[in-house]
């Protein structure tokens, strides 16, 4: 079936913005679903006139939802939270907030729906960022067995929250933390990529209702990735190991702050290796060759050196 009209739900975010380039350079119409569409109006340019179109739309409000994808050939849920806040609590837009697009979508008639979870999204997991990412699966494909779910690890770029912080903490930290000691995996993809995949899984409509992971080419350990962040700003810091118990201290307190560095679930995160698990589908079977992110790290770290014009603070995605 031909994808014409496609609403992203959280279009403004870190993923989103490079999605919705891509839909628009090859014709889609776009809705970008956001809780505040003039702050989203940065999207319009991506497309012709008219063609990319920020839409009021909240997960927690199931009205304004059905709203959003009312006429839409393709949803994809992009919305999710680093930390657990109020209203904006894991349960409520990973699980909650999943589930309701995706009934929405199958009320709707929708032909094609995405939902991007997390590689380590699990029932059982010690976090409740994972538990509530596998409810929202669940709840997913509760209402649409034919969507597609699609799990990155760590997504990077320049607007990341990952190299950014530890890059922006190596420019007045002397030391880096080793959360559990550094030995955590991960297999960090290029934000571009994962639109590239996000793409391509809406321009088949053979291929329905699977599970893909996507990952880079690359696993570092943890301790690798922060050697990797000195490396590429120039930074000379203690890499300190810092036990699980002493994080979870440490997270206490950083977590009360408004926008937290550290908190208690995200430590907890830290203990599970973060990879494509072995068999699963992802950017290969796509036909994409994953970015390395030697490649791309210079272009955005480099304002961390010395000299450098680096923000104030983390970018916020």
């Amino acid at each position: 079936m031909q994808i014409d009209n496609v609403t992203v739900f959280g279009g403004s975010g870190f993923i989103g913005r490079y999605l919705i380039k891509r839909l628009a350079a090859r014709g889609c119409r776009v809705r970008a679903a956001v809780r505040d569409p003039e702050a989203a109006s940065f999207l319009k340019p991506m497309g012709e006139v008219g063609q990319v179109m920020p839409v009021q739309a909240n997960i927690r409000d199931e009205a304004s939802v059905a709203r959003a994808v009312a006429g839409a050939d393709a949803v994809v849920n992009l919305v999710g939270v680093l930390y657990s806040r109020g209203a904006q609590s894991f349960e409520r837009v990973h699980a909650d907030g999943a589930g309701s697009i995706a009934r929405a979508a199958a009320d709707a008639g929708v032909s094609r729906v995405l939902h991007v979870s997390a590689i380590g999204a699990d029932a059982d997991s010690g976090a409740a960022y994972a538990r509530s990412k596998a409810a929202g699966e669940a709840a997913v494909r509760a209402a649409r067995p034919d969507a597609t779910i699609v799990r990155p690890s760590v997504v990077f770029g320049p607007e990341d929250s990952f190299f950014n912080l530890f890059a922006w903490l190596a420019t007045f930290s002397p030391v880096l933390p080793l959360i559990g000691g550094g030995h955590m995996r991960m297999q960090p993809v290029y934000v571009g990529d994962v639109a590239e995949g996000l793409d391509r899984l809406l321009a088949d409509d053979a291929d329905t209702g699977q599970t893909y992971e996507f990952g880079g080419p690359r696993i570092y350990t943890f301790r690798e990735l922060m050697e990797l962040v000195l490396e590429q700003t120039g930074r000379r810091r203690l890499l300190v190991p810092l036990p699980y118990a002493v994080a979870k201290i440490d997270a206490l307190f950083l977590q009360m702050a408004p926008r937290p560095l550290l908190t208690m679930d995200q430590v907890e995160l830290l203990k599970t290796d973060n990879v494509v698990a072995e068999g699963t589908p992802g950017l290969a079977e796509l036909g994409i060759t994953p970015t390395p992110a030697e490649a791309v790290l210079p272009s955005y770290l480099y304002r961390y050196r010395r000299g450098g014009r680096a923000p104030a603070a983390p970018v916020d995605v």
